[in-house]
């Protein structure tokens, strides 16, 4: 068994070496199990030290020049060798308990694929509410976090990856597509919640309560307009860090 870890990744010098580390540490669930393990950092045309730190830390690097996470998790897919993937946001920290739930999952042959329920490392208790319901409708519906997405390659493969059309909610696009697919197999998606993920909550300190109302309002009013332009998902693109 091979697993590869793809990080996506737009002038994330700040926090990638921290995810990095969290990474090796936390492969070490797959390599007890005698699994091999490559990480792959997409580097999604940065204009910062995002490639150096990759480097220095042991990832392999590739180049994503349109700047979209869909299309960035999709070239580094293209370039992994593994079995499995897992896609770790740069700004997010799994655990060696998350990285052995996923692996039973992987074993027990029942899924095609899977994510987990997240945790902040910060934030006011409006955003911390806000992703707890986030949780319950993760689970509820098997809508995969982007931050933390496990899926068998070929699965990923038969579906194209990720939709280069959508700048935001790609990860849902792909749960329902994975979902007929799942069936067809006698399998299913899986949304871990033993270890949920430890992601930044620097969006609340990075944009004001009026841009972030902004974008919510646009997002529930004009949802597919509003997934399908970076201009409007501007608090992924506009590269504050």
């Amino acid at each position: 068994m091979k697993v590869s870890i793809v990080i996506p990744a737009f002038n994330e010098e700040k926090l990638l070496g921290g995810t990095l580390a969290s990474v090796s540490t936390a492969s070490e669930a797959f390599a007890r199990r005698g699994w091999d393990v490559e990480v792959l950092v997409c580097d999604n045309n940065s204009t910062d030290r995002t490639a150096s730190i990759a480097r220095a830390a042991g990832a392999q690097v590739v180049f994503e020049p349109v700047n979209q996470i869909g299309r960035a998790r999709n070239t580094g897919a293209a370039a992994a060798t593994g079995d499995w993937l897992v896609f770790v946001d740069a700004d997010s920290s799994p655990s060696t308990a998350l990285f052995d739930a996923v692996a039973r999952e992987i074993q027990s042959g029942r899924v095609i694929a899977g994510g987990s329920t997240v945790r902040l490392d910060g934030g006011g208790w409006t955003l911390r509410m806000l992703v707890e319901a986030w949780n319950v409708v993760s689970r509820c519906l098997g809508w995969m976090a982007g931050s933390f997405i496990f899926v068998e390659r070929a699965a990923f493969e038969s579906l194209g990856g990720f939709s280069p059309l959508l700048f935001a909610a790609e990860e849902i696009d792909l749960s329902k597509r994975l979902k007929p697919l799942a069936r067809q197999s006698g399998r299913r998606l899986r949304i871990v919640s033993e270890a949920p993920l430890l992601t930044s909550a620097r969006k609340e300190h990075l944009y004001t309560p009026a841009e972030l109302i902004r974008f919510t309002l646009r997002g529930l009013i004009r949802p597919r307009s509003t997934v399908q332009s970076r201009e409007a998902c501007s608090p992924w693109y506009d590269g504050r860090r």
